[in-house]
């Protein structure tokens, strides 16, 4: 988490508190050790952010010192939480982490009432999805993002086995199964990969860059999609 971040999201765990928060409490929510909160609160101290109490004891954001609360209507409030709690399922750790940072921001300027609303759906997505469990949707993501070149080892669906390179240029989630999309080498077209199917896989060394007949949009096109509106 960023610095910044950190502080935010400090100054609003204070926010209309009447007892001191504890600065172990601080630490548990934002991930980090009791030393960088207390380094991170006298830093804000020292700049000016009215937080009162000292370590050991802990802090309360000075009466007076508050900011009015963001204008979400509990339906979309409702929304960012179940976004929250599926990113957390399938979309792997690193996208987890920041819709949770996202998530406690909100929810730290939000009236008591509207928040506990928007906590109590009734929406939820199963925990620890293999793939996001095991860090390959991170992996995959972050290649993605590099435009990295992908040696895979993969079985298909009757177990053949065999060896691709592709431009790996999207995931997908069908509500059961992760996909990626590519431009396949070997068969010099589009394929669509089950990561759940791929034994091993490792970046050549080589980088692509995307075009019009090999990029994203064509990629949809390819499948029987509507590219007309991405933002690509």
């Amino acid at each position: 988490m960023r610095r910044a971040d950190r502080l935010f999201l400090i100054i609003h765990a204070l926010r209309g508190r009447r007892t001191a928060l504890a600065a172990r409490g601080l630490a548990e929510t934002l991930g980090v050790s009791l030393r960088t909160v207390y380094r991170d609160v006298a830093d804000l101290q020292l700049s000016g952010v009215p937080i009162e109490g000292e370590a050991g004891v802990g802090y309360v954001l000075r009466k007076g010192a508050d900011i009015p609360p963001l204008m979400f209507s509990a339906e979309e409030l409702e929304a960012l939480v179940v976004g929250t709690r599926f990113v957390k399922a399938f979309a792997g750790a690193r996208l987890h982490r920041g819709a949770q940072a996202a998530l406690l921001k909100i929810e730290a300027v939000l009236p008591p009432e509207l928040k506990q609303r928007a906590m109590r759906s009734r929406i939820f997505a199963p925990a620890d999805w293999n793939e996001a469990r095991s860090g390959l949707i991170d992996r995959l993501h972050a290649a993605i993002a590099a435009q990295q070149v992908l040696r895979l080892d993969y079985r298909d669906e009757a177990g053949r086995s065999s060896l691709r390179e592709v431009e790996p240029l999207c995931l997908a989630f069908w509500g059961g199964v992760w996909t990626l999309g590519s431009w396949c080498r070997l068969r010099a077209d589009f394929r669509t990969f089950r990561p759940d199917r791929i034994v091993a896989f490792e970046p050549t060394g080589e980088t692509f860059v995307e075009t019009p007949e090999r990029g994203m949009a064509a990629y949809v096109r390819a499948m029987g999609g509507d590219s007309e509106g991405l933002d690509i």
